[in-house]
């Protein structure tokens, strides 16, 4: 019901008349000039950057909002936080606000253009998910609706926004959702904003009755904190702490590396962070590492690392300072030239050698059985990360899944071929599919003679609820973490 396959495909903005747009009103009456509003201008740029060119709102609002600040128009903090917020909380709630346009107008929703649609969805996100008064939501998306769309199209925004304003969030989605009895999933999907097929797969992978699927679905649609790594042997989370203050940052959770800004905080404004001794990663991607590098061994050398999935390169970067303080050397492979380009960016300045080079994981150049320890954090549908990207959970399909599964699978394969007799293997995902998780791990092992699972709960020391094992998996609503999953795996001939 709330997936966007309903969305009408990409076209440009047109009139009433179905002319493109003009600002003019179709009887040539003089009118009032539309009052521009940089903030919902910009919001709007930024939603349709991800809606035509399948952009990442955390890539596309930065440089906006940087251009905006330059131009010395006033745009404030405050302005920029609004800007922030209308963006993300429009496409963190995108299934819920299509369900209640829907119920608002005379016809379906995918005969409603695309920009209109964000127009409409950015009005109802101010009306039922801010404080913003009820005139101001109104008034403010008309006048944004006249300027980037035209005066007729206005008029149907606003006759749509007076609508939704009659009823509060949860007035609405009592009447939009299909009750939880005869619909458990189609429920959740719309009260929760999530596509029906996230949530069966997430329910699936968690297990448990309702209550566990809704904190995790709520726990989605979350502003995230910002969380920092220190790099082993050039920073440490007591100099961020102190360069931060108290009032402003805390340690983090699990991970003696993190540090957690509060609200607000901004990551390039750190020495450390500018000059890489620092960099802005989420906790579970760093006990990931630290596992890894942690593991037991079974005898023979620990001299020899590998990230063989390195790109954009924050586990290579810990996982090479990691490696100097033992003597090790870290080789970082990324298939992708510009990826590895940013590997090198973030693994310069270490205190030990390393390399990084561009190379296809699953056509390696290294010899068999060359590592001591292979890390493989392999590409996926990155439905761990939802907090952060609110976008993927619209843009990805079921179909997605076959795509990753023989990839993942042979770089797995290569992982295990990599790693000494005795050395350890992490296979790593940013999603807990299990199609992308147990399954790809259990299928490998099934058909791979000389490897043996182990038991990677003891190596997050102090990480609770983190199921039967022995491989691992972190959920937003029980660690404060995306949802990793990890699987050691120990060659044994």
């Amino acid at each position: 019901m709330n997936d966007q396959q309903n969305r009408r495909p990409r076209k440009p903005a047109k009139s009433a008349s179905g002319k493109p747009a003009s600002g003019k009103p179709a009887s040539g009456k003089p009118h009032r000039r539309p009052q521009k509003d940089p903030v919902r201008i910009l919001a709007f740029q930024a939603l349709r950057a991800v809606d035509e060119r399948d952009a990442y709102a955390n890539l596309v609002l930065p440089p906006l909002l940087r251009k905006a600040r330059e131009k010395g128009e006033g745009f404030d903090a405050r302005d920029a936080a609004l800007a922030t917020e209308l963006v993300y909380g429009t496409l963190r709630r995108q299934g819920t606000y299509d369900a209640i346009v829907a119920a608002c107008i005379d016809r379906p929703l995918r005969e409603v253009d695309p920009p209109v649609l964000d127009v409409l969805n950015m009005g109802v996100h101010q009306l039922l998910g801010t404080r913003i008064p009820t005139h101001a939501a109104v008034s403010a998306s008309v006048e944004l609706a006249r300027v980037v769309l035209g005066d007729g199209r206005a008029k149907f925004v606003n006759a749509v926004l007076r609508k939704v304003a009659q009823d509060d969030l949860d007035g609405w989605v009592e009447k939009v959702a299909p009750p939880y009895d005869e619909d458990a999933e189609d429920h959740l999907a719309v009260v929760h904003s999530h596509p029906r097929w996230v949530v069966s797969a997430l329910w699936d992978s968690l297990g448990g009755g309702r209550a566990g699927i809704e904190d995790l679905l709520e726990a989605d649609n979350e502003r995230p904190e910002v969380t920092l790594v220190a790099r082993p042997g050039r920073s440490t989370a007591d100099e961020l702490l102190d360069s931060v203050g108290e009032e402003s940052a805390l340690p983090g959770r699990w991970s003696p590396y993190a540090v957690r800004l509060s609200e607000g905080g901004e990551p390039g404004s750190l020495e450390a962070v500018r000059e890489g001794r620092a960099g802005v990663q989420d906790e579970g991607s760093q006990l990931v590492a630290l596992a890894l590098a942690n593991a037991p061994l079974d005898g023979g050398s620990d001299e020899k690392w590998l990230d063989g999935c390195a790109g954009p390169g924050g586990k290579a970067a810990l996982l090479a300072g990691l490696a100097a303080q033992r003597g090790a050397v870290l080789l970082a492979s990324e298939k992708q030239p510009h990826r590895a380009g940013l590997v090198s960016q973030a693994l310069a300045g270490n205190p030990g050698p390393y390399q990084v080079i561009a190379a296809d994981g699953t056509r390696p150049p290294w010899r068999p059985g060359t590592f001591d320890r292979v890390l493989m954090d392999v590409p996926c549908t990155g439905l761990g990360a939802l907090r952060r990207r609110p976008e993927a959970r619209w843009r990805r399909r079921p179909q997605d899944l076959d795509g990753f599964a023989p990839l993942q699978r042979s770089l797995l394969r290569t992982a295990l071929e990599s790693v000494r007799v005795g050395g350890v293997v992490g296979y790593a995902t940013c999603s807990p599919h299990l199609a992308e998780t147990r399954a790809v791990v259990d299928d490998v092992l099934k058909h791979t003679g000389g490897a043996e699972l182990i038991d990677a709960r003891p190596l997050m020391s102090g990480v609770p609820v983190l199921g039967e094992g022995p491989d691992v998996q972190l959920w937003p609503h029980l660690h404060g973490t995306d949802a990793m999953y990890l699987a050691l795996i120990r060659r044994t001939a």
